[in-house]
């Protein structure tokens, strides 16, 4: 069930996508910078793409730039994480190694039961 609400919302996403970009053909220019700052600079970089591209195109960045900035705010929880982990690696290594040698003169049947536990 859950597939096909995927499948369908996929489909309208992709029916909104193409038609937005269909009634955006118009060219527009996008410029770098105003004409006036650019001619201070001496710098006017400026190129002509269809209207939907330029806001395809925002989006995406949007997106990128989100899901970065998400990656770096979380670098924090991520290094607890592993850092924990670590930890309880080495605790289990440690009770291993306390039950192997509180269990030295025992029976190996109950050494075994005893680690089993």
């Amino acid at each position: 069930m859950m597939r096909y609400l995927r499948y369908a919302f996929l489909a309208i996403l992709g029916i909104t996508l193409i038609s937005i970009s269909l009634a955006n053909r118009e060219v527009v220019e996008l410029k770098l910078m105003p004409d006036a700052i650019a001619d201070l600079l001496g710098v006017n970089f400026s190129t002509s793409l269809p209207l939907f591209v330029v806001v395809l195109g925002g989006v995406v960045a949007g997106l990128v730039l989100g899901f970065l900035w998400e990656w770096l705010r979380e670098h924090k929880h991520r290094r607890d994480a592993t850092a924990k982990t670590g930890e309880v690696r080495k605790l289990e290594r440690e009770v291993k190694k306390l039950k192997k040698k509180q269990n030295e003169g025992q029976d190996e049947v109950l050494a075994l039961l005893d680690e089993a536990s």
